[in-house]
């Protein structure tokens, strides 16, 4: 299929509008509530509660984006007390009651990790001298107290009985790195005892801490190399329920549930190995069993009441869902209760993908997820895109993704390659990046593209490169180099790591320390393929200064890219106002590519999209 015959094209506003994003998953007073992001909405976040016999509706004001910045990428972003929700926006913390129409500003500042406490709302407030836990009162006069202070990173605040748990890490390092988690005597309204460390340390990475129904402190912790679930009954430690997988994803953002306590005195818990989520429960006696549900993506936020748990699934044939599991029975019974995509893409035909495992040198595997162009034969050849996931501990979703969909539906096959650093494989597999980066993970993408290539799946001189933040550095390196990518597509990119060690929000400037001594700066004299350049003006992550002056020194050397500035938009460009235009714009960026290779060589069989195999 050529890039000229679509087959059941998707719009790009189809794609865009079923790309909403659901979040932070929460169950109180029968009902749940979630963080509902829809790009036609301006990417704004609005708090969204379910109720059984009431349907959905949206809490939070109109037009208010329930958003946080802490840590730069925020979480925890709001709680519901009674008929109060509490929520944070770009200027702080806000009170919202059912009773009134007005949104009650209550103090500035940059806060996350909202948690209802007995009598007080728990927080984590940051500051450029460090992080603070906060109670604030929620009944009579509102009081923001200061109840745990560092110079470094604090999340996780957790009530117990009597006692406080949180977790804390140092500006050298990232949470995935090391962490401990942390106890002290507390009661509501007084003040902190000595504090007390539970577990973590320099090489050991503590998350998640929670108290159970027994009074015991459960995280999660990797000292076996995965992040599994441990007890603390106050003296001693004990696993629960050990397994070869990550039952903790790579804590991006604060407000992480990944485990929560089911009535009967099991535990639901998601468990990732390599590109796949399940759903398990753990048995009293630390048994492991599967849950039978149709999702292969499951994110990081379970809510359990009684004898249900709540999460946000997906599968390669399902965008995210919000759905209740009923566990009561033995028997698992599904209720969806919020889908993603609109009621028009129900019959719309997808490409589903295979997973792809091929050797490298080291004797490691690459894996990769392969979506062949929608409605192919078996034997499909066709344009290929490499896509570089973002973090880079992120990995690869098994899931529904309608931005992908949007090319495979015009005849691209797209591959989603975890390469080394990705999570899913364990604390060595993500820690083997550092000091490499730009290096191995460009071999990895590298490597996928050639197999492909070799076994007459690509499209010689159509195969292309794409990465958003990390990633982004990634595909600006894998064109910097002899290779198989034609043209890069760089969104939200890191140009310079030393640069943006100094540049980056303080939460990831260790994340930046570590990660660079590998292929080092992208350096204009050694791009050799075209590159579209997409970029937020308002990204405080990796901010556009570099990107602009890298265009400006690509310019002056002549070497063909574009540059397109979306006014006022952040770090994530796919869940904003401007992610059709990003989706135009990438696409006509490969068409023209493939355009002018066909015409410098002028080969009209490579405007069929002609296929060598070897």
């Amino acid at each position: 299929m050529s890039l000229a015959e679509d087959f059941a094209a998707l719009s790009v506003e189809d794609a865009v509008r079923a790309s909403t994003s659901f979040d932070q998953l929460r169950a109180g007073d029968g009902a749940l509530y979630w963080l509902e992001t829809r790009p036609e909405a301006g990417g704004r976040g609005a708090v969204t509660r379910w109720r059984p016999g009431e349907g959905i509706r949206s809490i939070s004001r109109e037009r208010f984006d329930v958003t946080s910045s802490v840590h730069a990428y925020g979480g925890g972003t709001f709680a519901v007390v009674e008929d109060t929700l509490w929520c944070i926006g770009e200027a702080g913390l806000y009170r919202s009651r059912r009773s009134s129409d007005q949104l009650e500003p209550i103090t500035q500042g940059r806060f996350g990790d909202l948690t209802v406490g007995d009598g007080e709302l728990l927080a984590v407030r940051e500051s450029e001298q460090g992080d603070e836990i906060v109670g604030v009162s929620l009944a009579g006069r509102t009081q923001v107290r200061a109840l745990v202070a560092s110079t470094s990173f604090l999340g996780a605040p957790r009530q117990g009985p009597g006692l406080l748990a949180w977790v804390a890490w140092s500006e050298r390092d990232m949470p995935w790195d090391a962490c401990e988690v942390w106890v002290a005597p507390y009661l509501p309204g007084g003040d902190i005892g000595s504090p007390r460390k539970v577990a973590g340390g320099s090489n050991e990475s503590a998350l998640e801490p929670r108290w159970g129904p027994d009074g015991a402190l459960y995280f999660m912790s990797d000292r076996s190399g995965w992040w599994n679930l441990y007890r603390w009954n106050g003296d001693a430690i004990d696993a629960v329920g050990p397994i070869a997988g990550e039952c903790a994803a790579e804590p991006w953002e604060l407000g992480y549930v990944s485990y929560d306590f089911l009535a009967d005195g099991r535990i639901a818990m998601v468990v990732q190995e390599g590109p796949r989520h399940r759903l398990v429960v753990v048995e009293p006696d630390g048994a492991v069993r599967p849950v039978n549900v149709p999702y292969t993506s499951i994110k990081p936020y379970l809510a359990a009441q009684g004898m249900t748990v709540s999460l946000i699934g997906s599968s390669p044939t399902a965008a995210p869902q919000v759905a209740v599991v009923h566990l009561a029975d033995g028997h698992p019974r599904l209720e969806v209760v919020a889908r993603s995509e609109h009621g028009e893409l129900s019959a719309a035909q997808v490409s589903t993908p295979t997973e792809l495992r091929i050797g490298v040198p080291g004797g490691r595997e690459v894996v990769a997820l392969v979506y062949p162009p929608t409605g192919s034969a078996a034997d499909w050849c066709a344009p290929l895109i490499i896509r570089a996931h973002p973090g880079p501990t992120a990995s690869c979703l098994l899931r529904l993704d309608w931005q992908a969909q949007f090319f495979t539906s015009r005849g691209f096959a797209v591959v989603d390659v975890d390469y080394l650093g990705s999570t899913g494989y364990g604390r060595s597999f993500r820690e083997s990046l550092y000091g490499r980066w730009g290096l191995e993970d460009v071999d990895d993408c590298a490597a996928v593209a050639n197999y492909l290539l070799g076994v007459g799946r690509a499209v010689p001189g159509q195969v292309f490169i794409r990465g958003a933040s990390a990633g982004g550095y990634t595909a600006l390196h894998a064109v910097s180099k002899d290779g198989p990518f034609a043209a890069a597509t760089a969104v939200s990119a890191i140009v310079d790591p030393d640069r943006w060690a100094e540049t980056v929000p303080r939460f990831q400037r260790a994340h930046a320390t570590r990660l660079r001594g590998g292929a080092g700066r992208v350096r204009a004299a050694t791009v050799r393929r075209p590159v579209l350049f997409i970029h937020g003006t308002a990204d405080e992550v990796a901010v556009v200064e570099d990107v602009r002056e890298l265009a400006d020194e690509l310019a002056a050397l002549g070497v063909r890219h574009e540059l397109l500035l979306l006014s006022e938009v952040g770090h994530y460009v796919a869940t904003s106002s401007r992610a059709g235009a990003a989706l135009e714009a990438e696409l006509a960026h490969y068409r023209s590519v493939t355009a002018a290779a066909v015409v410098g060589s002028g080969d009209h069989k490579a405007a069929s999209g002609s296929c060598s195999r070897t």
